[in-house]
């Protein structure tokens, strides 16, 4: 029975969000899928200081169990929710007749599952041992956390462990200015630890690693093994769920951030509102409040249009995003960068057209989509009017799934066993 020592790091620190970022969802895909394995000797761990910390396996499981039954609970709750009808309401009428949305979270539960998870951690912090790194164990980190401390990757293969990595991108060194501050610097301690310790590195994206390849080469240090294998979508988005609305409108999904290109996208829909006057189709940007995004916020405080024609909201259950962009006339994402843009693909699952970037990530995985420069204000103008008057849905596409992705990844630890 192979070891697996699993950083579960990000999800005790960040265990609490209501809806979980893309990285968050992998960690907890990959921790259901490791607690459900027999042929496994899960072994949870932290990372402080560039150490392992042990956790025990149960805390993880209740972890796990806790978050689920606060979706579930939401979930059901979601038809009722006073805000999710507010979203419905404002999509159904003129934008003159309905207040947009400004940042309002839809997660009621918040605080009660935050009080959980703090409880919880408080709890196993008095239970927390330095965990033993047995040689031919396998040491699991799909985050990126912890990894830019001091040496963590080496001691663990000085152990005569094998640490596996999931690298979901390299924006923080290709593109810094897009990032907070301190960002390059971390993540490229990441990628030295990584390039220099890992017996294997998956990607999720043939773009992420062509830049790693990339990035390895300008530092002179040979390429470690690497897997691409695409992540899976959760089950929300596999099927066409009911539209919240039937007037087109928009969608652009992720963290309100430099490197989103939303300020670019809320200029155009000033340019739309002059162009299309009272047939303007409203946008509704789903995401929290990141960095670098002054811009963004004096469009959506002190525009006339994009006040009156573009909803903000944060913390959408599955469920509920699902709706929201199986009823849109497309989904848009602007980005400059991306490692594998996950919307994208769950857009494309729901057969919701996409209007995307014409960046390496997106030519590789959202064929047949309309791609276009992201500084091509005209090309997105006529994109955009040429959507709201389309009808009908988009064709149907074979997202990936995780049962896909850990089939694979079995595959790779049984390979990491036998040499």
């Amino acid at each position: 029975m192979r070891e697996v020592l699993f950083d579960v790091t990000r999800l005790f620190v960040r265990g609490s969000r209501f809806s979980p970022t893309g990285i968050d969802r992998v960690v907890m895909a990959y921790a259901r899928w490791l607690l459900g394995r027999e042929d496994v000797a899960l072994r949870p761990v932290l990372t402080v200081g560039g150490r392992l910390l042990g956790v025990h396996r149960a805390t993880l499981a209740r972890l796990i169990e806790g978050s689920e039954v606060f979706a579930r609970s939401a979930a059901s709750r979601a038809e009722g929710d006073a805000s999710w009808a507010a979203i419905v309401a404002a999509l159904s009428v003129g934008p003159r007749e309905a207040p947009p949305l400004r940042a309002k979270s839809l997660a009621r539960q918040i605080p009660a599952r935050l009080r959980w998870q703090l409880g919880l951690a408080a709890r196993s912090a008095t239970q927390l041992r330095p965990a033993p790194i047995p040689a031919g164990a396998v040491y699991l980190n799909v985050s990126h956390t912890g990894l830019d401390q001091p040496r963590v990757l080496g001691r663990i293969a000085n152990r005569g462990a094998s640490p596996v990595v999931m690298v979901h991108d390299l924006i923080p060194i290709y593109f810094p200015e897009y990032c907070a501050p301190g960002a390059e610097a971390r993540h490229a301690r990441r990628m030295s630890e990584i390039i220099t310790h890992a017996r294997l590195v998956i990607t999720n994206s043939a773009t992420t690693a062509e830049e790693l390849r990339d990035y390895t080469g300008k530092l002179g240090a040979p390429t470690p093994e690497i897997a691409v294998i695409p992540l899976g979508i959760e089950k929300a988005f596999s099927a066409p769920p009911v539209a919240p609305a039937s007037a087109p409108y928009f969608v652009c999904v992720g963290t309100i951030e430099a490197r989103k290109n939303l300020a670019f996208l809320l200029a155009l829909w000033r340019r739309l509102a002059e162009r299309m006057g009272e047939a303007t189709p409203r946008l509704v940007m789903v995401g929290r409040r990141g960095w670098e995004n002054e811009s963004v916020i004096d469009h959506l405080q002190r525009s006339d249009a994009v006040i009156r024609l573009v909803h903000e909201v944060s913390d959408l259950q599955d469920c509920q995003l699902a709706r929201l962009v199986a009823g849109a006339a497309a989904l848009l994402s602007p980005s400059f960068a991306e490692g594998f843009d996950l919307p994208v693909i769950e857009a494309l699952s729901l057969r919701t057209p996409v209007i995307a970037s014409d960046i390496p990530v997106h030519r590789e995985l959202a064929a047949g989509v309309t791609l276009i420069d992201p500084f091509d204000g005209a090309a997105w103008l006529t994109a955009l009017e040429a959507a709201a008057q389309r009808a009908g849905r988009g064709p149907t596409f074979s997202a990936p799934s995780w049962e896909e992705h850990f089939a694979t990844v079995a595959d790779r630890f049984q390979r990491l066993a036998l040499a």
